[in-house]
């Protein structure tokens, strides 16, 4: 039976019995397949009142280039209740748009929050805008399944400021022109030695066999953490974001021999022009299309492999990609870099928009439902028959491209959890890729500072990031020296890169007594 709930309005004039539905009690209100409220017991139930859709706003994150179609929408308005207003940020512009909507107050009913290290989220949330919902999530019968482990990871100080999306533990990994590799004669990379040498191969040796030097090994995009920077550091053994000793000091990642190692290889990748010459000004999405385009033979992200097949149907029509997730620094030992440790943000509640506890009830239970299974299979393979299929084997698959990315592919990341169900994927590649994010748990390298707090961080943490990233990418871009990069850590260090360090350091100690 699908499961509504009153709008706030109607919430408020029936409090009494809705505080018990909202909370996932039982007492003696039950509801209709049409959505009235019924009273009683026996054949007869007395129809009381029909629920009306409860209205609210949603300022989500879209990593797509256009926005949905209303298709999927209303199957999860009709499935919830519910009339849901999106305001979409594209994902490129989404540093600017969040910090400025927190800055405003000009927010809405939920917000979606990924950025969980930029100060301005950290601060807006420890400022109380937001409601703590650790209290109520526990009489939700999805909510109350996220793991301890993973509420602690999405807690600033042991409050949690949102639902948290659930994700895998990391899913960094390679993808790789598997036809280019078989038509250089070249084996899959297990080192970082051999990933060099095949980012050589593709620029140098004429992979598409176009008699053209028109090819480059690495794709890549503006941003050190989601490009291959982030992911190289973590096979040459960088600590991901802060490394902590067995005495409770604490060090940046970039003040490690091993980040400076990868940007000596991300240097060498570029002046040998084996990384994209404009990766310093490339978006996500065009990142994307340069690898369609066959312009480029290895992205960074497994979990795409098959929007780029897609992407490149009737461009590159002979395209064979490989998902690679191991590979090491030459000792045999496989890292990856963890995001938020399974949490990808949070679905947050500002008090400003959501005033009482009853309404802040009512979009809990909306985010409980988007886990259940049917609203979960709306928002990740769209409507069956129509958008995919189950295979005689049981597998999913797309049957109607096209229709997929317009109606359903910008939910996906709306999902509150990923983890919760486990598709079996008809496409070969894509369900490798799975099964080998899976696999990166046993090797995920986590960041110990996600559950702890500091001041001058949520201060001004994101600013003082920004010096090393231009350094980062100077160095890279041979537009700076070995010695201009580390005037650049200590200015992070006397700007207050310090304070951050003891700050961490006395919260570390704090959270093992």
């Amino acid at each position: 039976m699908k499961k509504k709930f009153m709008s706030s309005v109607l919430v408020l004039s029936l409090m009494g019995s809705m505080l018990a539905a909202c909370g996932g009690g039982s007492g003696n209100t039950a509801q209709n397949n049409s959505g009235g409220t019924t009273t009683g017991s026996g054949n007869a139930p007395a129809v009381v009142e029909t629920a009306k859709p409860l209205e609210f706003t949603w300022l989500h994150i879209l990593h797509t280039a256009s926005p949905p179609t209303d298709v999927i929408k209303k199957k999860i308005e009709e499935y919830t209740n519910t009339k849901i207003t999106f305001n979409w940020v594209p994902d490129a512009s989404k540093e600017e748009r969040i910090t400025t909507s927190l800055a405003s107050g000009q927010l809405a009913d939920i917000v979606t929050l990924t950025m969980m290290t930029n100060s301005s989220v950290r601060n807006s949330l420890k400022s109380g805008m937001f409601w703590d919902v650790g209290p109520y999530i526990d009489d939700y019968e999805n909510l109350k399944k996220i793991p301890e482990g993973v509420r602690n990871a999405a807690s600033i100080e042991g409050v949690l400021y949102g639902v948290p999306f659930q994700k895998n533990l990391a899913r960094s990994g390679l993808i790789i022109r598997k036809d280019w590799l078989d038509k250089l004669g070249l084996p899959e990379p297990t080192t970082l030695d051999e990933l060099y040498e095949i980012a050589r191969a593709f620029t140098e040796d004429d992979p598409d066999g176009n008699g053209k030097n028109d090819t480059a090994g690495f794709g890549d995009r503006s941003d050190l953490r989601y490009s291959s920077f982030k992911t190289l550091s973590s096979y040459f053994g960088t600590p991901n974001g802060w490394a902590v000793d067995e005495n409770g000091k604490f060090t940046p990642e970039f003040d490690t021999p091993q980040y400076l190692e990868t940007l000596n290889y991300s240097k060498k990748l570029y002046e040998n022009k084996y990384l994209a010459q404009d990766f310093a000004v490339t978006a996500k999405t065009d990142q994307q299309a340069q690898f369609a385009q066959g312009k480029t033979g290895i992205y960074t992200g497994m979990v795409d492999i098959a929007n780029l097949q897609n992407l490149a149907q009737g461009l590159q029509e002979g395209m064979d990609l490989i998902p690679v997730n191991k590979i090491s620094n030459g000792d045999g030992q496989y890292r990856i870099w963890s995001e938020g440790g399974g949490v990808g943000g949070l679905l947050a509640f500002p008090k400003s928009d959501v005033k009482t506890e009853v309404e802040l009830k009512a979009l809990l239970q909306f985010v409980n439902d988007l886990i259940d299974e049917e609203v979960f299979m709306y928002m990740t393979g769209g409507i069956e028959g129509t958008h995919y299929e189950f295979d005689a084997t049981g597998a999913f698959k797309i049957i109607n491209q096209k229709l997929w990315e317009a109606d359903v592919q910008p939910f996906s990341s709306s999902r509150p959890s990923e983890v919760t169900y486990d598709l079996q994927d008809s496409n070969p590649k894509k369900q490798l890729a799975n099964e080998l994010i899976r696999e990166n748990d046993k090797f995920a390298i986590f960041d110990p500072t996600v559950p702890l707090d500091s001041a001058t961080s949520n201060e001004k943490g994101t600013e003082l990031a920004k010096i090393i990233t231009d350094a980062s990418f100077k160095y890279i871009m041979g537009q700076a020296t070995e010695d201009d990069f580390k005037k650049a850590v200590e200015s992070w260090k006397k700007n207050g890169g310090s304070a951050i360090t003891a700050e961490y350091e006395e919260a570390y100690k704090k959270s093992q007594k």
